[in-house]
């Protein structure tokens, strides 16, 4: 484990590590603790009660935040004729068909989402082994593989994210920034937390939300108090 420096320590003094938070003190708590000279990233992790290893217990999918999360979202488009054109009247940074696939396999890789349409997803096929390791692949499931490429790429721009729970049944979610006021990031936190709890596997057993921690790109976390959100949600 790496050593953390004198100013992370100095956060980490102001955390009762005893203590669970209510949702709004600890992402203010969060807020508070934040020293870093750019603005920095707040991330939910929450831990399910899933095992990701049985298909059916797979948590995936996306949501678009109340408040989006503070990124720039570069979107790429795989398209052609009037579709690519919606996509580029829609505000898509990248588009094209044959020549994006060929950019992508020579390893340019300049956006931070993709989409295609259904048409397309025989070329688009063939990047699995890039796209697919970076979360980059277009997903029927997620929304990204759609004729309506005009929407799509208008809610990933205002900050549609997508959640996943890894081979440990966390899910790593950015919520905005440090610079959102505290009731912008509780109301996307509680977005996100109603998002989980409609998507519960119905074969998962015993204690769904297990644990939930806050923190800043370079802050220490915060736990929050999983029976508290349950009411703050109410």
């Amino acid at each position: 484990m790496p050593k953390h420096g004198k100013k992370y320590q100095d956060q980490l003094a102001k955390v009762d590590r005893s203590k669970f938070y209510t949702p709004k003190e600890g992402l203010q708590l969060v807020k508070d603790l934040s020293v870093a000279k750019f603005d920095e990233t707040i991330e939910v992790s929450i831990r399910l009660g899933v095992d990701t290893r049985k298909a059916d217990q797979n948590v995936r999918g996306s949501i678009s935040l109340p408040h989006g999360t503070g990124k720039s979202v570069r979107v790429a488009v795989f398209a052609e004729g009037e579709k690519a054109r919606e996509a580029e009247a829609a505000g898509a940074d990248v588009i094209g068909s044959d020549d994006l696939v060929a950019q992508v396999q020579a390893g340019e890789l300049n956006f931070d989402a993709a989409i295609a349409t259904p048409n397309m997803m025989g070329k688009v096929g063939r990047l699995g082994r890039i796209l697919g390791p970076r979360g980059l692949m277009p997903n029927p499931k997620l929304g990204t593989v759609t004729m309506d490429v005009a929407k799509m790429v208008k809610e990933l721009k205002a900050g549609r994210v997508e959640y996943r729970a890894d081979r440990y049944g966390i899910c790593h979610v950015p919520l905005g920034k440090v610079s959102f006021p505290v009731e912008q990031l509780a109301e996307n936190y509680g977005a996100l937390y109603t998002e989980l709890l409609r998507v519960k596997p119905s074969s998962a057993k015993g204690r769904y939300v297990k644990s939930i921690v806050v923190s800043s790109t370079m802050g220490p976390g915060v736990r929050l108090d999983t029976a508290v959100t349950r009411d703050f949600l109410a």
